[in-house]
């Protein structure tokens, strides 16, 4: 399986406590991951509540994932879309594979806040909304408790 055997990518080194994943993991089992969308270099403003879930074995796609990987993963994704719903509040969570920054399987958990015009109803849009809701590792931490407390 290629790219299997990886483990130094941004996504490995998060779940190894090697870097920042603002509050912590959301979720945490045996085969999956989620904790706040949040890459300091790329944006260290994120867009609150934008939540990743992630195969825990490194996997380039759905493709490379076991059966029970790929349940784990599907399960995580409802499981953690009701708790970003409830937790910060989101009229409608969006739920996005791109892929093509990191080479390790994850998904993009996107709310939608009430407010939010119709023109910004895209998953990729909706954080550029100017009253979009943004803030740094301390406001991120405390949507991810929100979010970790409804599950």
């Amino acid at each position: 399986m290629a790219g299997a055997a990886q483990t130094d990518c941004f996504i490995c080194r998060k779940h190894r406590g090697e870097e920042l994943a603002p509050g912590g993991p959301i979720h945490e089992d045996d085969l999956v991951w989620a904790s706040h969308g949040y890459h300091p270099e790329r944006n260290p403003e994120p867009y609150l509540g934008h939540v990743m879930v992630e195969p825990k074995r490194h996997a380039l796609g759905f493709a490379g994932l076991t059966e029970e990987e790929a349940a784990a993963v599907g399960i995580g994704i409802r499981r953690v879309s009701g708790a970003i719903r409830d937790g910060v509040g989101a009229e409608h969570v969006y739920v996005a594979v791109v892929g093509h920054h990191t080479p390790h399987l994850h998904v993009h958990l996107i709310p939608r806040y009430p407010g939010t015009p119709q023109e910004f109803w895209d998953p990729f849009k909706v954080d550029e909304w100017p009253e979009a809701k943004h803030g740094g590792p301390e406001e991120a931490a405390a949507a991810v408790e929100r979010i970790r407390s409804n599950l």
